[in-house]
Protein backbone atom coordinates (compact mmCIF):
# COMPACT_ATOMS: atom_id res chain seq x y z
CA UNK A 1 0.00 0.00 0.00
CA UNK A 2 1.48 3.07 -1.32
CA UNK A 3 -0.43 6.30 0.28
CA UNK A 4 0.13 10.08 -0.50
CA UNK A 5 1.42 8.35 -3.41
CA UNK A 6 0.17 9.40 -7.62
CA UNK A 7 0.26 7.01 -10.74
CA UNK A 8 1.63 9.62 -13.32
CA UNK A 9 2.85 7.07 -15.98
CA UNK A 10 2.17 4.00 -17.43
CA UNK A 11 4.46 2.05 -19.93
CA UNK A 12 2.59 -1.40 -21.18
CA UNK A 13 5.23 -2.71 -23.04
CA UNK A 14 7.71 -2.42 -19.79
CA UNK A 15 4.70 -3.29 -17.65
CA UNK A 16 5.67 -0.83 -15.48
CA UNK A 17 4.13 2.51 -13.54
CA UNK A 18 5.61 5.49 -12.64
CA UNK A 19 4.54 6.99 -9.19
CA UNK A 20 5.27 10.30 -7.96
CA UNK A 21 5.59 10.40 -3.98
CA UNK A 22 6.91 12.92 -1.57
CA UNK A 23 10.40 11.61 -1.65
CA UNK A 24 10.17 11.81 -5.86
CA UNK A 25 9.19 9.16 -8.14
CA UNK A 26 9.58 5.71 -7.97
CA UNK A 27 9.12 3.00 -10.98
CA UNK A 28 7.15 -0.60 -10.22
CA UNK A 29 6.09 -3.28 -12.35
CA UNK A 30 3.31 -5.63 -12.44
CA UNK A 31 2.05 -8.84 -13.72
CA UNK A 32 -1.75 -7.68 -14.22
CA UNK A 33 -2.89 -4.05 -13.28
CA UNK A 34 -6.21 -2.94 -12.59
CA UNK A 35 -6.57 0.99 -13.03
CA UNK A 36 -9.54 2.69 -11.56
CA UNK A 37 -8.57 6.53 -11.75
CA UNK A 38 -12.10 7.41 -11.46
CA UNK A 39 -13.35 11.51 -12.34
CA UNK A 40 -13.03 14.77 -11.00
CA UNK A 41 -15.39 17.32 -10.66
CA UNK A 42 -14.62 20.05 -13.04
CA UNK A 43 -15.22 23.95 -12.61
CA UNK A 44 -17.36 25.82 -15.61
CA UNK A 45 -15.01 28.76 -16.72
CA UNK A 46 -16.91 30.67 -15.07
CA UNK A 47 -15.71 34.44 -14.33
CA UNK A 48 -14.72 34.86 -11.07
CA UNK A 49 -14.82 30.68 -10.72
CA UNK A 50 -11.20 30.94 -8.71
CA UNK A 51 -12.67 33.13 -6.11
CA UNK A 52 -12.29 31.98 -2.99
CA UNK A 53 -14.87 29.76 -1.27
CA UNK A 54 -16.03 28.38 -4.55
CA UNK A 55 -15.69 24.70 -4.21
CA UNK A 56 -16.33 21.38 -5.75
CA UNK A 57 -17.61 18.20 -4.16
CA UNK A 58 -15.63 14.79 -4.66
CA UNK A 59 -13.38 13.16 -1.95
CA UNK A 60 -13.16 13.45 1.69
CA UNK A 61 -11.39 16.82 1.94
CA UNK A 62 -14.18 17.98 0.55
CA UNK A 63 -16.42 16.61 3.20
CA UNK A 64 -14.29 17.67 5.88
CA UNK A 65 -14.22 21.26 4.37
CA UNK A 66 -18.01 22.10 3.66
CA UNK A 67 -18.46 21.07 7.07
CA UNK A 68 -16.32 23.19 8.65
CA UNK A 69 -17.45 25.92 5.96
CA UNK A 70 -20.74 25.78 7.50
CA UNK A 71 -19.72 27.86 10.90
CA UNK A 72 -19.29 31.54 8.67
CA UNK A 73 -22.00 30.81 5.95
CA UNK A 74 -24.54 32.69 5.39
CA UNK A 75 -25.97 32.25 2.07
CA UNK A 76 -24.78 29.26 -0.22
CA UNK A 77 -25.57 28.85 -3.44
CA UNK A 78 -25.21 25.45 -5.40
CA UNK A 79 -24.90 25.20 -9.34
CA UNK A 80 -26.11 21.83 -10.16
CA UNK A 81 -29.44 19.57 -8.72
CA UNK A 82 -27.92 16.55 -9.05
CA UNK A 83 -27.29 14.06 -6.12
CA UNK A 84 -24.28 16.00 -5.16
CA UNK A 85 -25.63 19.42 -4.88
CA UNK A 86 -29.12 18.13 -3.35
CA UNK A 87 -27.43 16.34 -0.24
CA UNK A 88 -25.05 19.74 0.78
CA UNK A 89 -27.64 22.04 -0.06
CA UNK A 90 -29.68 19.59 2.56
CA UNK A 91 -27.14 19.46 4.84
CA UNK A 92 -26.36 23.12 4.81
CA UNK A 93 -30.28 23.95 5.13
CA UNK A 94 -30.64 21.78 8.28
CA UNK A 95 -28.03 23.97 9.86
CA UNK A 96 -30.18 27.05 9.47
CA UNK A 97 -28.25 28.58 6.63
CA UNK A 98 -29.86 30.02 3.64
CA UNK A 99 -29.39 27.95 0.30
CA UNK A 100 -30.40 28.62 -2.74
CA UNK A 101 -29.81 25.71 -5.73
CA UNK A 102 -29.78 26.79 -9.98
CA UNK A 103 -29.61 24.29 -12.47
CA UNK A 104 -30.05 24.86 -16.25
CA UNK A 105 -32.65 22.29 -16.33
CA UNK A 106 -36.40 22.74 -15.62
CA UNK A 107 -36.24 20.70 -12.33
CA UNK A 108 -34.65 19.79 -9.39
CA UNK A 109 -32.76 16.04 -9.67
CA UNK A 110 -33.40 15.90 -13.79
CA UNK A 111 -31.38 12.58 -14.07
CA UNK A 112 -33.92 10.70 -11.66
CA UNK A 113 -37.07 12.20 -11.14
CA UNK A 114 -40.08 12.91 -13.27
CA UNK A 115 -41.78 16.07 -13.36
CA UNK A 116 -44.29 15.01 -11.34
CA UNK A 117 -42.10 14.18 -8.37
CA UNK A 118 -39.89 17.15 -9.14
CA UNK A 119 -42.90 19.44 -8.57
CA UNK A 120 -43.84 17.81 -4.93
CA UNK A 121 -40.30 17.79 -4.18
CA UNK A 122 -39.08 21.50 -5.49
CA UNK A 123 -42.30 22.44 -3.09
CA UNK A 124 -41.49 20.69 0.04
CA UNK A 125 -37.70 21.44 -0.54
CA UNK A 126 -38.82 25.27 -0.01
CA UNK A 127 -40.89 24.27 2.98
CA UNK A 128 -37.46 23.44 4.46
CA UNK A 129 -35.67 26.47 3.44
CA UNK A 130 -34.29 25.55 -0.03
CA UNK A 131 -34.96 27.98 -3.15
CA UNK A 132 -34.83 26.00 -6.43
CA UNK A 133 -34.08 28.26 -9.62
CA UNK A 134 -34.33 26.17 -13.01
CA UNK A 135 -33.84 27.29 -16.26
CA UNK A 136 -31.16 29.30 -15.09
CA UNK A 137 -28.11 29.57 -16.76
CA UNK A 138 -24.57 30.72 -14.29
CA UNK A 139 -22.71 33.60 -15.96
CA UNK A 140 -20.48 35.00 -13.38
CA UNK A 141 -19.36 35.07 -10.06
CA UNK A 142 -18.40 38.03 -8.21
CA UNK A 143 -15.87 38.92 -5.31
CA UNK A 144 -15.18 41.28 -2.69
CA UNK A 145 -11.93 41.03 -1.54
CA UNK A 146 -10.67 37.57 -3.20
CA UNK A 147 -14.29 35.64 -1.59
CA UNK A 148 -16.98 34.93 -3.95
CA UNK A 149 -20.09 37.04 -2.31
CA UNK A 150 -22.62 36.99 -5.64
CA UNK A 151 -23.63 34.43 -8.65
CA UNK A 152 -24.75 35.97 -11.32
CA UNK A 153 -26.80 34.14 -14.02
CA UNK A 154 -29.39 35.22 -16.97
CA UNK A 155 -32.38 36.17 -14.89
CA UNK A 156 -30.87 37.45 -11.31
CA UNK A 157 -28.02 38.47 -8.89
CA UNK A 158 -27.69 36.43 -5.65
CA UNK A 159 -26.13 36.78 -2.65
CA UNK A 160 -23.44 34.42 -1.73
CA UNK A 161 -20.24 33.40 0.84
CA UNK A 162 -19.92 29.73 -0.32
CA UNK A 163 -20.40 28.54 -3.81
CA UNK A 164 -20.59 24.97 -4.37
CA UNK A 165 -20.08 23.91 -8.30
CA UNK A 166 -21.73 20.48 -8.99
CA UNK A 167 -22.28 20.32 -12.61
CA UNK A 168 -21.23 16.70 -13.11
CA UNK A 169 -17.59 14.45 -13.32
CA UNK A 170 -15.48 13.83 -16.05
CA UNK A 171 -12.89 10.96 -16.54
CA UNK A 172 -9.80 11.45 -14.84
CA UNK A 173 -7.50 10.19 -17.66
CA UNK A 174 -5.82 12.81 -19.68
CA UNK A 175 -2.45 11.13 -17.97
CA UNK A 176 -3.75 7.95 -20.36
CA UNK A 177 -4.14 9.25 -23.54
CA UNK A 178 -2.07 8.06 -26.27
CA UNK A 179 -1.37 5.10 -23.84
CA UNK A 180 -4.93 3.23 -24.12
CA UNK A 181 -7.64 3.27 -25.94
CA UNK A 182 -9.98 5.39 -24.96
CA UNK A 183 -13.34 7.41 -26.48
CA UNK A 184 -13.12 11.08 -27.10
CA UNK A 185 -14.75 11.80 -23.94
CA UNK A 186 -12.27 10.14 -22.32
CA UNK A 187 -13.43 7.08 -20.79
CA UNK A 188 -10.94 4.42 -21.02
CA UNK A 189 -12.37 1.28 -23.67
CA UNK A 190 -13.01 -2.16 -22.05
CA UNK A 191 -14.16 -5.14 -23.10
CA UNK A 192 -16.53 -7.58 -21.77
CA UNK A 193 -14.28 -8.99 -19.45
CA UNK A 194 -12.94 -5.52 -18.38
CA UNK A 195 -9.72 -5.59 -20.31
CA UNK A 196 -8.41 -2.66 -22.18
CA UNK A 197 -6.80 -2.23 -24.90
CA UNK A 198 -2.76 -3.33 -23.77
CA UNK A 199 -2.09 -6.51 -22.43
CA UNK A 200 -2.92 -7.66 -18.76
CA UNK A 201 -4.16 -3.95 -18.04
CA UNK A 202 -7.86 -4.23 -16.58
CA UNK A 203 -10.02 -0.96 -15.80
CA UNK A 204 -13.32 -0.39 -13.87
CA UNK A 205 -14.83 2.76 -12.19
CA UNK A 206 -15.66 5.52 -13.31
CA UNK A 207 -13.44 6.11 -16.70
CA UNK A 208 -15.25 3.52 -17.92
CA UNK A 209 -18.48 1.93 -19.33
CA UNK A 210 -20.63 -0.66 -18.48
CA UNK A 211 -23.15 -2.55 -19.70
CA UNK A 212 -26.77 -0.84 -19.26
CA UNK A 213 -29.01 -3.35 -18.66
CA UNK A 214 -32.02 -1.08 -20.01
CA UNK A 215 -31.11 -0.54 -23.53
CA UNK A 216 -28.31 -3.59 -23.96
CA UNK A 217 -25.90 -1.07 -24.86
CA UNK A 218 -22.67 0.16 -22.94
CA UNK A 219 -23.50 3.00 -20.47
CA UNK A 220 -21.50 5.68 -17.80
CA UNK A 221 -22.94 5.20 -14.44
CA UNK A 222 -20.81 6.56 -11.77
CA UNK A 223 -22.05 4.53 -8.40
CA UNK A 224 -19.47 2.99 -6.04
CA UNK A 225 -21.68 -0.67 -6.17
CA UNK A 226 -20.94 -0.88 -10.05
CA UNK A 227 -17.43 0.25 -9.20
CA UNK A 228 -16.70 -2.38 -6.80
CA UNK A 229 -18.48 -5.15 -8.86
CA UNK A 230 -15.86 -3.94 -11.75
CA UNK A 231 -13.50 -4.76 -9.15
CA UNK A 232 -14.33 -8.14 -8.41
CA UNK A 233 -15.02 -8.94 -12.16
CA UNK A 234 -11.60 -7.91 -12.98
CA UNK A 235 -9.82 -9.24 -10.38
CA UNK A 236 -11.50 -12.99 -11.47
CA UNK A 237 -9.89 -12.09 -15.04
CA UNK A 238 -6.81 -11.63 -14.08
CA UNK A 239 -6.06 -14.33 -12.40
CA UNK A 240 -7.67 -16.49 -15.01
CA UNK A 241 -11.33 -17.20 -14.04
CA UNK A 242 -13.23 -16.11 -17.30
CA UNK A 243 -15.86 -13.47 -16.15
CA UNK A 244 -18.27 -10.83 -18.25
CA UNK A 245 -19.37 -7.81 -16.37
CA UNK A 246 -23.21 -8.34 -15.69
CA UNK A 247 -25.56 -5.48 -17.32
CA UNK A 248 -26.59 -2.79 -14.45
CA UNK A 249 -29.28 -0.51 -14.26
CA UNK A 250 -27.71 1.97 -11.80
CA UNK A 251 -29.25 1.76 -8.96
CA UNK A 252 -29.71 4.47 -6.30
CA UNK A 253 -31.06 5.94 -3.19
CA UNK A 254 -31.10 9.64 -1.73
CA UNK A 255 -32.11 10.93 1.76
CA UNK A 256 -33.94 14.46 1.56
CA UNK A 257 -34.97 15.39 4.83
CA UNK A 258 -37.95 13.19 5.27
CA UNK A 259 -38.08 11.83 1.81
CA UNK A 260 -36.73 8.69 0.17
CA UNK A 261 -36.08 8.92 -3.12
CA UNK A 262 -34.85 6.27 -5.47
CA UNK A 263 -34.12 5.47 -8.88
CA UNK A 264 -33.23 2.60 -11.33
CA UNK A 265 -33.23 1.89 -15.35
CA UNK A 266 -34.05 4.69 -17.69
CA UNK A 267 -35.43 8.07 -16.91
CA UNK A 268 -36.73 11.05 -18.61
CA UNK A 269 -32.91 12.65 -19.15
CA UNK A 270 -31.86 9.54 -21.08
CA UNK A 271 -34.61 8.27 -23.20
CA UNK A 272 -32.67 8.87 -26.38
CA UNK A 273 -30.73 5.99 -25.52
CA UNK A 274 -33.38 3.55 -26.27
CA UNK A 275 -33.80 2.00 -29.44
CA UNK A 276 -37.55 1.68 -29.44
CA UNK A 277 -40.69 4.18 -28.13
CA UNK A 278 -40.76 4.68 -24.51
CA UNK A 279 -43.94 5.21 -22.63
CA UNK A 280 -44.38 6.14 -18.82
CA UNK A 281 -46.74 6.46 -15.69
CA UNK A 282 -47.06 7.99 -12.68
CA UNK A 283 -49.03 6.53 -9.98
CA UNK A 284 -50.08 8.09 -6.25
CA UNK A 285 -50.60 4.90 -4.22
CA UNK A 286 -51.45 4.67 -0.54
CA UNK A 287 -48.82 2.31 1.62
CA UNK A 288 -51.17 1.01 3.93
CA UNK A 289 -54.66 -0.08 4.06
CA UNK A 290 -57.35 2.55 4.67
CA UNK A 291 -58.76 0.10 7.33
CA UNK A 292 -55.47 0.70 9.17
CA UNK A 293 -56.17 4.28 9.32
CA UNK A 294 -52.34 4.80 9.17
CA UNK A 295 -51.14 8.14 6.96
CA UNK A 296 -48.59 7.44 3.89
CA UNK A 297 -48.00 7.78 0.12
CA UNK A 298 -45.62 6.27 -2.03
CA UNK A 299 -45.44 8.29 -5.55
CA UNK A 300 -44.19 6.19 -8.25
CA UNK A 301 -43.21 6.15 -12.09
CA UNK A 302 -42.62 3.39 -14.52
CA UNK A 303 -41.16 3.41 -17.75
CA UNK A 304 -41.63 0.53 -20.22
CA UNK A 305 -41.55 -0.46 -23.98
CA UNK A 306 -44.82 1.14 -25.46
CA UNK A 307 -44.94 -2.64 -27.93
CA UNK A 308 -43.70 -5.34 -25.25
CA UNK A 309 -44.38 -3.93 -22.23
CA UNK A 310 -41.03 -4.34 -21.11
CA UNK A 311 -39.47 -2.51 -17.89
CA UNK A 312 -36.72 -0.06 -18.50
CA UNK A 313 -36.91 1.73 -15.61
CA UNK A 314 -38.83 3.45 -12.49
CA UNK A 315 -38.45 5.70 -9.43
CA UNK A 316 -39.97 5.80 -6.67
CA UNK A 317 -40.45 8.60 -3.50
CA UNK A 318 -41.87 8.64 0.03
CA UNK A 319 -41.47 9.53 3.50
CA UNK A 320 -41.61 6.08 4.38
CA UNK A 321 -38.44 3.60 3.46
CA UNK A 322 -39.33 2.45 -0.01
CA UNK A 323 -35.76 2.08 -0.46
CA UNK A 324 -35.67 -1.93 -1.12
CA UNK A 325 -38.44 -1.99 -3.43
CA UNK A 326 -36.02 -0.35 -6.45
CA UNK A 327 -34.06 -2.90 -5.81
CA UNK A 328 -36.94 -5.49 -7.16
CA UNK A 329 -37.45 -3.24 -9.87
CA UNK A 330 -33.34 -3.33 -10.90
CA UNK A 331 -33.77 -7.49 -10.75
CA UNK A 332 -37.17 -6.88 -13.38
CA UNK A 333 -35.55 -5.11 -15.58
CA UNK A 334 -32.46 -7.24 -15.17
CA UNK A 335 -34.48 -10.60 -16.23
CA UNK A 336 -36.96 -8.49 -18.47
CA UNK A 337 -40.16 -8.71 -17.25
CA UNK A 338 -42.97 -7.01 -18.76
CA UNK A 339 -45.90 -4.92 -16.82
CA UNK A 340 -48.09 -7.98 -17.44
CA UNK A 341 -45.48 -9.99 -14.86
CA UNK A 342 -45.29 -7.52 -12.61
CA UNK A 343 -48.91 -6.64 -12.36
CA UNK A 344 -49.25 -10.43 -10.39
CA UNK A 345 -45.76 -10.71 -8.78
CA UNK A 346 -46.47 -12.54 -5.82
CA UNK A 347 -45.81 -10.31 -2.80
CA UNK A 348 -46.71 -10.91 0.88
CA UNK A 349 -49.76 -9.03 2.66
CA UNK A 350 -49.48 -7.83 6.56
CA UNK A 351 -51.45 -4.57 7.12
CA UNK A 352 -49.08 -3.03 9.55
CA UNK A 353 -46.76 -3.52 5.71
CA UNK A 354 -48.66 -2.84 3.12
CA UNK A 355 -52.05 -3.32 1.15
CA UNK A 356 -53.45 -6.80 -0.67
CA UNK A 357 -52.06 -5.52 -3.88
CA UNK A 358 -48.72 -3.82 -3.09
CA UNK A 359 -47.48 -0.69 -4.44
CA UNK A 360 -45.53 -2.26 -7.18
CA UNK A 361 -48.42 -4.14 -8.55
CA UNK A 362 -50.37 -0.74 -8.91
CA UNK A 363 -47.83 0.52 -10.37
CA UNK A 364 -47.86 -2.00 -13.10
CA UNK A 365 -51.13 -2.71 -13.07
CA UNK A 366 -52.13 1.01 -13.88
CA UNK A 367 -49.40 1.35 -16.12
CA UNK A 368 -51.53 -1.75 -17.64
CA UNK A 369 -54.76 1.07 -18.49
CA UNK A 370 -56.62 -1.15 -15.10
CA UNK A 371 -57.65 0.78 -11.19
CA UNK A 372 -57.05 -1.31 -8.45
CA UNK A 373 -59.89 -1.55 -5.74
CA UNK A 374 -61.78 -4.06 -3.62
CA UNK A 375 -62.12 -5.37 -0.04
CA UNK A 376 -58.70 -3.13 1.48
CA UNK A 377 -60.86 -0.38 0.67
CA UNK A 378 -63.37 -1.44 3.05
CA UNK A 379 -63.24 -0.14 6.95
CA UNK A 380 -63.65 -2.89 9.64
Amino acid sequence: MHSSSQVIALDPDKKELTVKTDHGEEKHDYDKLLLSPGGYAPKPPFEGIDLHNVDTFRGPEDTAAFKAGMADTKHLVVIGSGYIGIEVATAYAQAGIDVLVIDQQEHVLPSYLCNQMADRLEKYLLDKGIRFKGNETVKQLKGKAGSVSAVVTDQGEYPADRVLVAVGVKPGTDWLKDILSMDDRGFILVDDFLQTSAEDVYAGGDATYVPYAPTGKSASVALATIARRQGIVAALNAVGKKVKMPPVSGTSALKVFDYTLVSTGLSHSNLDTYDGIVESKYVEERVYPDFMRKEGSVYMNILFDKETHVILGGQLMSTFDVADSINVLSSLINAGYTLEQLALLDFFFQPNYDRPWHYLNVLAIEALGNTVGGADKLLF
